[in-house]
């Protein structure tokens, strides 16, 4: 056995579980510990400044810079009797991480000592070095300047001795150069807008919050074989080996029994992510062999995304203490379930409704309707804007695979709930209801709470998927940053509302009663929508076939799929709702080519040097020993004996030849390729050259690499295969 892989499997072997100590009290006494939210600001600020704060998150209302004083006074306060040092202003760059500058607290005072210093102009604004963070050209390199300033409606908190200040940030000119910013002003937008068509229905409804509950999907590996896999270390998936005899066949890891070694990382994240406020709810055995998923309660959309990018960050540091590494990677093993993190939306009036769960009476069904039915017009309407929402190279070796989504966008609703849009769509009539008509359609409507009572499964195979009170956006990746699909969702179904209401105002003005004018508005968008709703197998050929039919798109190139984000369509809607100008969504185009650009080249370089150094000289040590070994046994033999005796041993001398030349010839292409891919200055066309012409190779490669590994010698094979990665706990 190669002593790499031989020491990497003796560490799990000869592995000591870590103890982990829970809690003595109950979760509800310590969760929240380390963030500075409503009952801590009560505790440290003055009655002014916690008011003012409260508008702030409520209202929007500016803060200004004497109360900003008091805030960060108070705010320093709290977090050194926590423990912190440091603070950091905490933002979401557009590389998909989280980025952070610590300064610490104290500063020099005039007698020779430090004092501890956090003024208000250090809370609300601060200006990091932006020279290399991703900006799609909205500055130079030279132009470093950007700005981080304080989101109030997402707490701060404590993390590492840290003070983390939830930020946006932008450019010297105020362009945003990070994810939360378009959120919060599709979050602002999508209030907006929900709140108009609420006041058809309910004149209460002041406020309408974008509710998200994520799913995490992930893996765990140990270190020690984590660390002897340089693909899984460099690029965060396996660039080869061979299928397990056997992986997720009998299905008996779903839901399975989770071992103590796991359980114990799972307890201490959560406890952890508890102290931060993640109301972490659900944990659970996945699909493939050590694959797992934890998801949390539902939260507003912004402090859900903060908190998912908390928690990733949170779940690598508890996996490194117990000796696993986790992979948020899309597809980090072949031929078994990729990860994805399922976005489950909804919208949430200030009075606690749920704007996508029917009522009890008429006007709340027809409520529910009208959100549902404009919410499939906008997935409808602007299908490639959301896919594109979710295109990393992560994700296009998951969706479209037997276990994700097609990368062709459609809508999930249920057969019951189907058949009773269809019904609207021939009833209702564009002219003025007879009495019996209306009575007939509001018990029609009455019933839906029954049928969804019945019919609330999921279909595991939509990309957008209703599911009895909210759409869940089951396409995004598991490393992605969900503020990505929630900020395309948000906007379309926001401009969706508007035009709805604006169709419906112009039809009462002619003198039609309003449920008559919603009614026609919503029949023809019923029809108009209905090629985007499918009920069936996603995963079959035969929705491809009718997808095709339909006019539907179905891109799974990465590159192809990011032209959405410059299509006049999309700069449109983003225009209309200041959400992102178009020079930001060139800027957002351009970046994600870059990286994907960029995490293609990487995984070719690393296959190259696997290859080269690793591969080829281990397959030829064993074609060395079966020379010998024929050559033995020559000596032994007559010809005739010979050839029959050793038949085998010159077959596969022979088809380690032909396969060690074969994976030479396409490394040697793949370089050349990867040569003239990287000569081309302009992104966009160099993205297309690495998917159509680089990408190719890796799969190639792969294929006689792995046809090797079932043929050399167990013992000299390099790397931990995949029965050990997936199978050693």
């Amino acid at each position: 056995m190669s002593s790499v892989r031989f020491k990497a499997i003796g560490e799990v072997l000869n592995r000591k579980f870590l103890e982990v100590k829970l809690p003595s009290v109950k979760t509800s006494e310590y969760f929240g510990i380390n963030v500075f939210d409503s009952r801590k600001m009560q505790e440290y600020l003055s009655g002014e400044a916690y008011k003012k704060v409260l508008e702030a998150i409520e209202k929007g209302i500016r803060i200004d810079r004497k109360i900003a004083n008091q805030v960060a006074t108070g705010m320093k306060a709290w977090a050194i009797d926590r423990g912190a040092t440091h603070y950091t202003h905490w933002f979401h760059p557009l590389n998909g991480t989280t980025a952070e500058k610590h300064d610490a607290f104290f500063e020099p005072a005039d007698n020779g000592g430090v004092v501890e210093n956090f003024q208000g102009e250090l809370l609300v604004q601060q200006e990091p070095d932006a020279s290399s963070f991703p900006s799609g050209g909205l500055r130079n390199t030279f132009e470093a300047r950007g700005y981080t300033a304080w989101d109030p409606s997402s707490p701060a908190f404590v993390f590492d001795n840290t003070l983390c200040i939830p930020t946006i940030f932008v450019s010297y000119t105020g362009e945003a150069l990070d994810y939360k910013t378009p959120l919060i002003k599709s979050l602002n937008y999508i209030d907006k807008a929900a709140v108009d068509v609420c006041q058809y229905f309910d004149k209460e409804i002041a406020k309408v919050d974008v509710m998200l509950g994520w799913e995490q999907e992930y893996f765990l590996v140990d270190n020690a074989l984590f660390n002897a896999r340089p693909d899984l270390y460099l690029t965060g998936r396996t660039l080869l080996g061979h299928a397990s005899a056997k992986d997720q066949q009998l299905s008996d890891h779903y839901f399975g029994s989770i071992s103590d070694r796991v359980k114990n990382f799972m307890c201490e994240f959560e406890v952890e992510a508890y102290k931060l406020g993640i109301p972490i709810k659900t944990r659970h055995n996945e699909v493939a062999p050590n694959q797992f998923e934890c998801a949390p309660m539902y939260e507003e959309a912004n402090l859900a995304v903060d908190h998912n990018q908390m928690l990733m960050t949170l779940m690598d540091k508890v996996a490194r203490k117990h000796d696993f590494r986790v992979l948020f990677h899309e597809k980090p093993f072949k031929g078994i379930n990729g990860s994805g993190k399922h976005n489950n939306w909804s919208l949430q009036s200030n009075n606690g409704k749920n704007l996508l769960s029917p009522g009890r009476t008429p006007k709340n069904n027809l409520q529910f309707l009208t959100f549902l039915i404009n919410t499939i017009k906008a997935v409808h309407d602007y299908a490639d804007i959301l896919r594109a929402s979710i295109a990393i190279a992560g994700n296009e070796h998951r969706l479209g695979a037997h276990e994700a989504p097609p990368a062709i966008m459609s809508v999930f609703i249920g057969s019951q709930l189907t058949s009773m849009l269809d019904q609207l769509e021939k009833r209702v009539p564009d002219k003025k209801m007879t009495p019996d008509e209306k009575t007939e359609l509001k018990l029609d409507i009455g019933k839906i709470p029954e049928i969804l009572l019945d019919n609330t499964d999921r279909n595991r195979t939509s990309p957008f998927a209703f599911t009895g009170n909210r759409f869940e956006f089951r396409a995004v990746g598991s490393s992605a940053n969900v503020a990505s699909p929630m900020i395309t969702l948000n906007t379309v179904v926001a401009n969706q509302l508007v035009e709805f209401k604006q169709e419906v105002d112009a039809i009462i003005d002619k003198g039609v009663k309003k449920d008559e004018a919603i009614f026609q508005v919503l029949k023809r968008y019923i029809g108009e929508s209905k090629k985007i709703r499918f009920e069936g197998n996603g995963y079959s050929d035969d929705w491809i076939k009718e997808a095709e039919k339909r006019g539907l798109s179905n891109i799974s190139d990465v590159p192809e799929a990011l032209q959405a984000f410059i299509s006049d369509q999309t700069k449109d809607v983003f225009a209309k709702t200041q959400v992102l100008t178009a020079r930001e969504l060139e800027a957002r185009y351009d970046i994600r080519l870059e990286i994907y650009v960029k995490k293609v080249q990487i995984e070719a370089r690393v296959l190259g040097d696997l290859v080269l150094n690793h591969i080829i000289p281990t397959v030829i040590k064993y074609q060395n020993i079966l020379l010998e070994n024929v050559k033995g046994i020559k000596t032994l033999y007559p010809q005739n004996i010979f050839e029959h005796m050793a038949k085998s041993q010159l077959n596969t001398i022979s088809e380690i030849s032909e396969r060690i030349e074969i994976i030479k010839d396409l490394s040697d292409e793949l370089i050349e390729a990867r040569k003239k891919a990287n000569k081309i200055e302009d992104i966009r066309k160099k993205a297309t050259e690495y998917s159509k012409k680089v990408v190719p190779f890796l799969e190639k490669i792969r294929y006689h690499v792995d046809k090797l590994e079932l043929i050399v010698d167990d013992e000299l094979w390099p790397f931990p295969k995949y029965r050990e990665l997936l199978f050693t706990r």
